[in-house]
């Protein structure tokens, strides 16, 4: 077997990014199930969920930063260990507390993402470094998909202990292939970490996210809720004034202004919000009992086969999306996929008095996901220098899950606002949630559409000029109209 090899090189990452994005999803299903297993309240069970956001939202862009300063593959190989280590904590767990630190420690795998898009970059060719980021997509996508589908018959054919057994055997091989086989990227950021960015971004984005993510149990008029989106709105004036400062910031403000950069990061934070909010609570719909008027009383694994058809929609859309991307482009496809994910959710707000709605709704809204991620992450890689490869895509990565914070926030507020006295939220409730959702997913694809388009241009390498040249035009361009970028 060769030293360096792209397609053992691809299979690494791929399965390290799918294993991260499947834990994302696996345990939301079997939340119950811990929460009886260990003896612990719901609030406090929600935990699981929360502690694994707030670690990927926080290590996700730093350790980004790290691999393009100090090497990809050296930080890839810490980072599948840092899973590796979290996996095996969490199936050994005794207590609540325990399984909420190896939940953390997971949250570090975040950092494959952006990892994995600046490996592609650096050391595939040109012509194939689109289609690749958007295969790896695809398979990010898809692993969220296979947590919902897997969760209910792992659980129900072992144990919950299972859904981290079976990643903590997959990620020890990855590993051990990626030390071996994965070659280190020769592009090299220069500078240090700036670590009072660090701590100043990893403080305003757990003082925006941990209120969003509790809010439903603190209130939002709260103390708590209250003073941590002030103290989130205080902590990120201090970050960019920290950034803007620093010779080596953690994220380039600069980068992050560039038209190509901020549009698509903006679609991102509203694809985000209606992406998430389906996976959050289209579950939880089709389980609710039939006797609150709706839903259809799905067991944990009927209501994941009904996620089925978004699981192999995403997968094939994502593959596609690498084919049709120098054919159409990939601002088209990011548009595309936004609408596709606005039309699903505007007929299930109309109609989902049938278990095949749902599931037609669920293909819908795969396609739109497996074209959106492949389309995000190849306008991120392309438009911005190969050092700041990882500190972008995970920014981007991280806005997404902002936006899917707040999405899912707003929607509980809308769908559990008033019950019945059954307890269950009204049929009205998740209809308006719906629509919401129809509506920012529009939003998304407006955003797309003041993406600039660009052309002459593979795998993220300029044709008849150097990327310093296009960061350089694109940063004239930003302070144009967005409506002269089309």
């Amino acid at each position: 077997m060769p030293r360096k090899s792209s397609r053992l090189t691809f299979a690494v990452l791929a399965t390290g990014a799918g294993v991260f994005s499947m834990l994302q999803s696996l345990i939301a299903p079997a939340l119950p199930t811990v929460q009886h297993a260990l003896h612990t309240s719901q609030s406090t069970a929600t935990w699981v969920m929360t502690a694994y956001l707030l670690s990927a939202s926080v290590f996700t862009p730093i350790l980004g930063r790290v691999g393009d300063l100090v090497g990809k593959k050296r930080t890839l190989v810490a980072v599948l260990l840092a899973v590796l280590a979290g996996c095996l904590v969490a199936a050994l767990a005794p207590n609540i507390g325990v399984l909420i630190i190896a939940r953390v420690v997971q949250g570090v795998g975040g950092a494959l993402f952006p990892l994995s898009f600046g490996i592609i970059r650096d050391e595939f060719d040109a012509s194939r470094v689109p289609g690749s980021i958007s295969n790896l997509s695809a398979v990010i996508a898809a692993g969220g998909g296979v947590g919902m589908v897997a969760a209910g018959p792992i659980v129900t054919a072992l144990d919950y202990r299972w859904l981290f057994w079976f990643p903590v055997g997959i990620v020890a091989v990855t590993t051990l292939i990626a030390v071996r086989y994965v070659p280190e990227s020769p592009n090299r950021a220069q500078g240090h970490v700036n670590w009072l960015g660090a701590v100043l971004l990893s403080g305003w984005l757990v003082a925006l996210l941990l209120p969003l993510s509790q809010a439903g149990i603190w209130g939002w008029g709260s103390v708590r809720v209250v003073g941590l989106f002030a103290a989130a709105v205080v902590l990120f004036a201090a970050w960019l004034l920290s950034e803007a400062r620093s010779s080596s910031p953690l994220i380039d403000l600069k980068v992050m202004r560039l038209p190509s950069v901020w549009t698509t990061n903006t679609a991102a934070l509203l694809f985000g919000a209606g992406m998430y909010a389906i996976w959050s609570f289209l579950p939880g719909f089709v389980q609710t009992p039939s006797s609150a008027g709706y839903g259809f009383g799905a067991s944990v694994t009927a209501s994941g086969l009904l996620m089925l058809p978004m699981l192999i929609a995403m997968f094939v859309s994502g593959v596609l999306s690498g084919r049709l991307e120098p054919i159409v482009g990939a601002k088209a496809l990011l548009t595309t996929g936004a609408a596709l994910g606005a039309v699903a959710c505007t007929i299930l707000a109309l109609w989902h008095d049938q278990q095949w709605q749902i599931a037609l709704v669920a293909g819908i809204f795969g396609l739109g996901i497996g074209l959106a991620f492949a389309s995000m992450a190849n306008l991120i890689v392309g438009s911005v220098p190969p050092e700041q490869t990882g500190a972008a895509t995970g920014m981007n990565a991280n806005i997404r899950t902002i936006g899917g914070s707040i999405g899912a926030a707003v929607t509980s507020v809308l769908v559990t606002g008033h019950l019945q006295p059954s307890g269950l939220p009204y049929d009205s409730g998740y209809t308006h949630g719906f629509t919401l959702l129809a509506v920012l997913l529009l939003g998304a694809a407006l955003a797309a559409l003041l993406v600039p388009r660009r052309s002459g241009r593979s795998g993220g390498k300029t044709v008849g000029g150097s990327e310093s040249a296009l960061l350089k035009a694109e940063e004239e361009a930003s302070v144009m109209a967005p409506g002269a970028l089309n």
